[in-house]
Parts: C-alpha cells; structure tokens; sequence
C-alpha cells in the first residue's frame, strides 16, 4: 500500500489559478489588488472605500467540540463548506485568521486546513504570509518603548513604574519571556515585565475589532497602559503612541485574498487565539465579505465554549453581526477521547466511550442554540470510523433535533461536504435565526463572567481573587463597566482543569486576575493556570521543519 500523501504535498500538486481571477470571482478588479506573488494579495484600501453595497450574505459560523489531541478539523471543515456550497453554485466566501508562528513551531502545526480541504500556499500563508503579524508585534512593541522612553525622559504624565501593565509581545512560544527586569544598566526605571505571544496582545484585538483607520486610530489611543501616582489611568493615547501605531499597522490593516485548492476565495486577516483572546477573524474581512459574497463561512477558535461565545458576545455585539446558522464540528476519535478513549486506542470500535462522549458534543450544542442561533452537526470522517458508531451520534443529534453530517472533505474535497452544504444554505436562509448576546451591557462585569461560568462552563459558582474583584470595581468606576468579558481559560475543558474531559458540572471556575482591555472593548478573565505566554513542549513541530536541497519547506502540517 502506498504512502497516504501528506498536506504539504496534496497542496503542492494542487494548481493553483492567479489572484486576479480568484478576485474577479467575487467582483473585484485587479486594481483592487496589492500583490504579494502570484497566489497572495491584500484588498487595497482605497478599493474597500468604493464597497459600499449593504450587508446581504448570510453569515455561517463554523465552530467545534472541545479540542483532543485526536483533531476535530473545525478549519479543514470550514474550507470544504464553503468549496460544497461553490460547487451548489453559490457566491461564497471563506473567512479565516491568520496562523500565528507559535503553534506552527510548537505543537499544532499549521493552520490552513488538511487534505483536499486546505488554502495555499500553505507554507507561505503559515510562516510570514504577508508580514501583518509582524506589523501588529512591531506596534504593540513601539507602544512598551513610547512608555519607558516617556519615564526614562522625566516622567511628565507621573506614570508608576510599578503600575505599567502594558507588556511586550512576539509571535512565538518562549516561557522563558514570561516574567523579565527591563532597563537594567542605567536606562531607566529598573521594573518587572514580561512578553505575551502576539496573539495575546490588545493590538491583536482592536487590528480585528476595528472597522476602519479611524476606530483603529480611536482604538489603540484608548488603550490603558497603566495607572499613575495619583491611581488615574494613563493611555496609549497620553504618550502619543496611538498616530505612529497605526501607521505600522497601516498595510496590514488591509484584507488578505487567497484560494482554495479547489478555487474558493478566502480572506484571511487577524489571528487572536480564542484562549486567551477572543478568536476570530478581523471585522473588516467579515464586513467586505458579507457586502460582496451572498454566503461568508467563517470560524472562531477552539470548541464553541470559547470561540464561539466570543464570536457572539464580542465580535457580533461590536460589529452589529446577526449570524444565520453555526456547524459544530466533531470526529468520532474526538468524542471517544471525552469519553475515556486512550489516543493509542482510537482506531478500536467502542461504542461505550462514544456515548459518553457525545455529552461533550451535547453541551456545545445547547450552549449555541442560547444564542438563538439555528445548529448543524459535521462529523469529520475517518477510515477507521464504524457504521455502529456513526448510528450512535446520528441517534443523539436526531434526540435533540438537530441533524448529523458526515462528511469526507478532507479525501474529496467540496465533493465531500455537499450535503452539509446544502443544509447550511436552506437554514441560513430560513429566517430562523434570532441571535441574542448571553448578557446585557448593562450587567456588572462580575456577573457577566459568572454568566459565562455558569450558563457556558456549568459552573456552580466562581472564585475570584480579591485583587480580581478590587481591579473589576475599579474599571467599573472608571467607566467600564458596560463592556463584555473575554474568558481566557483552557480550551481543552469545560472546566479550568485541562485534565476534566467530557461535560463536567458543577465545578467552581476559579478567577485569578483580571485584565481591562479598553481599546478592543473587553475586559479579560484569567481563570485559572492559563498563560498569556505558550511554552514549546518536549518534542515541539520545530525539530520537523526544515528547507530541503530544492528549497522547499518541509515538516509544516
């Protein structure tokens, strides 16, 4: 039996049509284009200006049950829904967030989908793409110099030192950045800081948040760097950051066009993790998308108790987004792992394993449908996958009303989702959504993150640390107080534990500290042991990667 072909290999023997026509698909000129090579290009700026047709898409958002280190494929399953439904005949477009170079070199590898279901070049578009991570890390960096050149030359805005909350970025795995001194050497105000990965950062955030130069100016200018001797906050703003940070962010603030395998335009722009951020892709793409594409598949990151509430709760309720219809996405292997399944023992029928992991499927699925949001399941096919366990899971989503899909995009591409591609269009245009946000604006903040806890997580209650709640009243009477949360938790569980699988219940969320993020207009709640910071594991992805004799880059997936 020969050798079953690897991502990177099926995505190189895939041709690959010129942008120009990928863009003339959906409308747009080659004057709108910024070339970046042959396959890659940005939407200019001044051509987004003339886009002035009103939202008409309907808006698909693709999500997951919670991750295993068995795979879910929510992107995979992203691309092949919106290749089916080019191939119904309908004016698609993908949207999607940039991989960021931590998880390619740490544990996930890339992010740009698998098999036939992929978007290329995907080396290109894994490591650099066309440089709007490194934009957004040079920004947020030249934020952290304004500062501590601003008290290293007097100190007029009477900043602590103590109080800078701002922290440095870069867009790589590194816990050895964590907690670090600067300005030792007589070059200022010796005090602790500490590196996020890019993702991580608030100019992540607002780069996906903002609507247009303007918000993105307003945006990193209301940015809260720290607080001064008197308590008061001090802003980007103040220093006379904001200006110069847009003009970095500048280009990148502008969409990125590629394609599918199979020729699908897809934009992909902005790439906050949904963990520790609220992971989606930047409102500008969705916007153009939506004006231009009379259906947008979209994704949010990790299982739906993360990306998909942030999706909803922040992304919408920012940008006035009413999404149409939501796919959860699962595999069979994943559901057996939440139900006690070793990874070395996936490929083994075990139907009582799957059962008990459908709760985690379950849960996910309640949880949307709070949303008002109508709900399609997408079972992601593998070989190994028995006609007994298939029965199982189409049994319990036809117990809840919901319909079950199989799908085997990843082997035959569009071809493979056109079922689920026709039951996303017929829903989406049903009429039947009726999106509602989890919480008012209105609520306290601490209400609103036991909201989440208990309504989302199904908690019993939530823990929070007495400096947690002293910064929450704070940022209340700031003025704050109106503005949704963004949960930073672990991905892998309902819980705070990443070791409690399945649906856990009951448990208390532990909240250890908050974060005001005034620019992107949330405040964020580290529960837990999560790290704004990934380490690289043992084994990480990076001792596979290499360039070959030919000049290729090898071991990305």
């Amino acid at each position: 039996m020969s050798k079953p072909l690897d991502d990177i290999t099926i995505a190189r023997q895939t041709p690959l049509r010129p942008i120009e026509e990928i863009a003339a698909q959906i409308g747009l000129p080659a004057s709108a284009l910024y070339r970046y090579g042959p396959h890659k290009a940005k939407i200019t700026a001044e051509h987004l200006k003339t886009i002035t047709s009103p939202r008409h898409g309907k808006l698909i958002l693709v999500t997951a049950i919670s991750p295993t280190t068995a795979g879910e494929g929510k992107t995979t399953t992203t691309i092949g829904l919106g290749d089916a439904m080019e191939r119904l005949g309908k004016k698609t477009l993908i949207c999607l967030r940039e991989p960021s170079l931590g998880p390619c070199f740490g544990m996930k590898g890339g992010a740009t989908g698998g098999g036939k279901a992929q978007v290329a070049p995907m080396d290109e578009i894994n490591l650099h793409f066309t440089g709007d991570f490194h934009a957004i890390t040079s920004a947020n960096n030249l934020l952290s110099a304004m500062i501590d050149n601003h008290i290293y030359w007097g100190n007029e805005l009477g900043i602590d030192p103590s109080k800078v909350t701002w922290r440095r970025v870069m867009d790589m795995n590194d816990r050895a950045l964590r907690q670090i001194v600067v300005a030792l050497g007589n070059n200022g105000q010796v005090r602790e800081d500490g590196f996020d990965i890019s993702v991580a950062s608030e100019v992540m955030a607002i780069f996906c948040l903002a609507n247009s130069y303007a918000d993105l100016e307003k945006r990193l200018g209301d940015i809260v760097i720290g607080q001064r001797f008197d308590k008061s906050f001090v802003t980007a703003r103040d220093v006379r950051a904001a200006a110069p940070m847009t003009a970095l962010l500048r280009d990148a603030f502008q969409p990125n066009l590629v394609q599918t395998l199979e020729g699908t335009p897809t934009l992909i722009h902005g790439g906050p993790f949904a963990n520790i951020a609220h992971g989606c892709n930047s409102v500008i793409a969705t916007d153009t998308a939506l004006k231009i594409a009379d259906f947008v598949v979209t994704e949010a990151g990790f299982g739906a108790d993360l990306g998909a509430e942030k999706f909803y709760n922040i992304k919408c309720r920012q940008a006035g987004l009413r999404p149409d219809a939501t796919v959860v996405v699962a595999t069979v292997r994943a559901l057996k792992m939440h139900g006690g399944t070793a990874k070395a023992d996936l490929g083994q029928e075990n139907i009582e394993a799957l059962k008990a992991g459908l709760a985690n499927m379950i849960r996910h699925i309640e949880n949307v449908q709070k949303f008002g949001v109508p709900v399609l399941v997408a079972i992601n096919k593998f070989t190994s996958d028995t006609k007994a366990e298939t029965d199982a899971i189409e049994e319990a989503c036809a117990a809840i009303g919901v319909k079950a899909h199989f799908c085997n995009h990843w082997a035959e591409g569009g071809a493979g989702a056109l079922t689920l591609a026709e039951d996303v269009c017929a829903v989406a245009s049903s009429g039947k959504a009726d999106f509602k946000p989890l919480y008012p604006d209105a609520l306290p903040l601490a209400d609103k993150i036991r909201t989440v806890c208990r309504e989302i997580y199904r908690a019993k209650d939530v823990d929070f640390a007495p400096a947690a709640l002293r910064k929450l009243a704070l940022f209340e009477k700031e003025g704050h107080g109106s503005l949704p949360v963004c949960m930073a938790k672990t991905q892998y569980s309902f819980s705070a534990d990443p070791k409690v699988i399945g649906a856990p219940e009951g448990h208390i969320m532990p909240v250890r500290d908050v974060r005001l993020s005034a620019g992107a207009g949330f405040i964020v709640a580290l529960c837990g042991e999560i790290m704004t910071m990934p380490g690289l594991g043992r084994d990480p992805a990076a001792h596979r990667i290499y360039v070959s004799e030919e000049g290729l880059i090898e071991g990305l997936f």
